[in-house]
């Protein structure tokens, strides 16, 4: 069958457009004849139009196109080619939405935004070059300040951040004052903005800590600094695995009602030569670790041993683990490609994917809690870029910073599938 509005050409293919997507986005599984120059713009007017003519109040919905697993980003006759598919049989073209990024309100902040955890969605979590930690309800809206650090915030984390209650939410800091502190807020609290301070002061590296992770039962913590060692830290309540070194007290105020205590390492994980720069704790008896001397590390907690020891010939600034399975290990450091790795493949450790978009050092990637696809990146270049491993371009290039964008983060995981994606990138003042 031949469609209205495809204009005549003298090469044709025969098409059958398919769909994981519910009703009403289906459109008949009948194959149709289109032309092989046709790019992705003519093929969502087309879908959109099978779709209308079943839909009476049909709005127009952009989508995007995917051939044997793989994103249509030319014509599709320059895709057949490029992937050797023979165009004498149907084609079946699959449609999904297309997911942008939504524009949210600027946070702004007093000095550089170094950090940001977006993994409640009740709240965002950032830390700044002025020593602040702070959360916002919203874009726009902070209700609580942390209050303690003598140096630059260089990371931080939501411990445990899927609880059924507001009260107690329990937070991590990390600074160049080489220390972390414990938090604890209530998320209900509408004081805006209300200063805090910690309930557990974590002393024990001799530089700078540059990045933190909690265990997925919330229990404990890991720090990666620039002496180049990995400390374990008791999170939770208890006081066992550490020693209470000392009790520090201030003046008497309203914030100051619960003491603050200083604790040291449970334990270290040696091996970096130099500074740990990320460090990611994906379950409960395994962490990996980045760093400068271009190796990534994967850790058994109970023994302290690595059981990966992955050289990459470059200097590492950020880490994540997800997509398939949750086992790809994906990285950026002194260069401008993200290289994604598969540890599961056995042999030499070569990458499996090399994204190669930005024009400067990447300082962050994240991937996305429920796609295997999708990975967020941030670099010195000023920009985020959202990628999707089915094409090596990226989906989406955000350009809103004018100068080094630190952190990225994704948030409110649930918008993926309907409203878009919230983005958080963290910039000289504003998030």
């Amino acid at each position: 069958m031949d469609i209205d509005g495809v204009e005549e050409s003298s090469r044709q293919v025969q098409v059958r457009f398919v769909t994981k997507l519910n009703p009403p986005y289906k459109a008949p599984s009948s194959s149709l004849a289109i032309p092989t120059n046709i790019t992705r713009l003519r093929l969502s007017n087309i879908v959109n139009n099978i779709l209308e003519a079943g839909v009476d109040d049909w709005q127009y919905q952009p989508f995007d196109f995917l051939i044997d697993g793989r994103f249509l980003r030319t014509s599709l006759e320059d895709f057949l080619l490029s992937k050797g598919i023979s165009a004498e049989r149907v084609i079946e073209i699959e449609y999904i939405k297309v997911v942008a990024p939504r524009r949210e309100d600027i946070s702004l902040h007093d000095d550089w935004v170094s950090a940001v955890d977006g993994s409640n969605e009740g709240y965002i979590l950032t830390g700044c070059y002025d020593g602040l930690g702070r959360i916002w309800k919203d874009a726009g809206t902070c209700t609580h300040v942390l209050e303690g650090h003598t140096g630059p915030i260089t990371s931080v984390c939501v411990i445990k951040p899927k609880v059924e209650s507001a009260f107690d939410q329990l937070l991590a800091t990390a600074s160049k004052d080489r220390s972390l502190r414990l938090w604890k807020f209530d998320a209900g609290e509408s004081a805006q903005p209300k200063k805090i301070r910690a309930f557990k002061i974590l002393k024990g590296h001799n530089a700078a800590v540059q990045s933190i992770a909690a265990q997925p039962s919330g229990d404990m913590v890991c720090s990666g600094s620039w002496d180049s060692a990995i400390n374990l830290w008791q999170a939770n309540g208890s006081d066992a695995g550490g020693d209470i070194v000392s009790v520090k007290k201030r003046k008497k105020g309203p914030r100051d009602a619960e003491p603050q205590s200083e604790r040291e390492a449970v334990s270290s994980l040696v091996g970096h030569t130099q500074c740990v720069s990320s460090v990611i704790w994906p379950q409960h008896e395994t962490i990996y670790s980045a760093s400068w001397d271009h190796s990534i590390r994967r850790w058994d907690v109970e023994t302290g041993k690595d059981s990966l020891n992955m050289f990459c010939g470059k200097a590492i600034n950020c880490l994540d683990i997800g997509g398939e399975s949750s086992t790809l290990i994906a990285a950026g450091g002194s260069d401008p490609t993200i290289r994604i790795w598969d540890p599961r493949k056995p042999g030499k450790y070569d990458p499996i994917f090399q994204l190669s978009q930005h024009n400067s050092w990447i300082s962050s990637c994240k991937w996305h809690n429920k796609s295997w696809f999708h990975l967020v990146s941030a670099s010195y270049d000023g920009k985020v870029m959202i990628w999707d491993l089915r094409t090596t371009f990226a989906l989406h290039v955000i350009d809103s910073h004018k100068n080094k964008v630190l952190c990225a983060d994704w948030w409110k995981d649930d918008s993926w599938s309907d409203q878009g994606m919230n983005i958080l990138h963290g910039s000289p003042r504003q998030i």
